[in-house]
């Protein structure tokens, strides 16, 4: 007979994990509309300077291939999905996350949307969203009389 130590929360934590993965698997409302939710949220930065917005979203062990950009009505979504090695491994301890992702941005309407560009590179997911004309601040000198 051989001694293990027993974690008294690990039953716990696999239940909540599991209620918490299979409740993100559906459909979320917001007012009148709905919006998908995946399976884990990629952290993301979002900067603006004079002429841009900028939105670096880290996605580790995604492919380039399995991401995809979308501006429909003002609303920026980025989703894609990073996929499980074999599923025929004994698994001792899984802390990474897997699955569909999904993140979605309200975009200001003095955009170019036309112009934005994207960039992937390691993981790492650079959106380039140029301001239009109207929206870069403009200085007016006011003479004095």
């Amino acid at each position: 007979m051989s001694l293990s130590v027993w974690d008294p929360f690990q039953e716990m934590e696999t239940l909540l994990d599991h209620y918490n993965r299979s409740s993100r698997k559906t459909l979320a409302n917001s007012g009148d509309r709905s919006f998908e939710v995946g399976d884990w949220m990629p952290v993301v930065d979002i900067e603006e300077t004079e002429d841009a917005f900028s939105i670096k979203a880290e996605l580790p062990g995604v492919e380039k291939d399995d991401v995809s950009i979308n501006i429909d009505k003002g609303v920026l979504t980025i989703k894609g999905e990073k996929k499980t090695e074999t599923e025929d491994k004994k698994r001792h301890r899984v802390e990474c996350s897997y699955g569909s992702f999904v993140r979605s941005f309200t975009l200001p309407q003095s955009i170019k949307v036309d112009k934005v560009e994207a960039q992937y590179n390691n993981g790492i997911l650079n959106l380039t969203i140029p301001k239009s004309e109207e929206a870069k601040p403009k200085e007016v000198e006011v003479k004095i009389k």
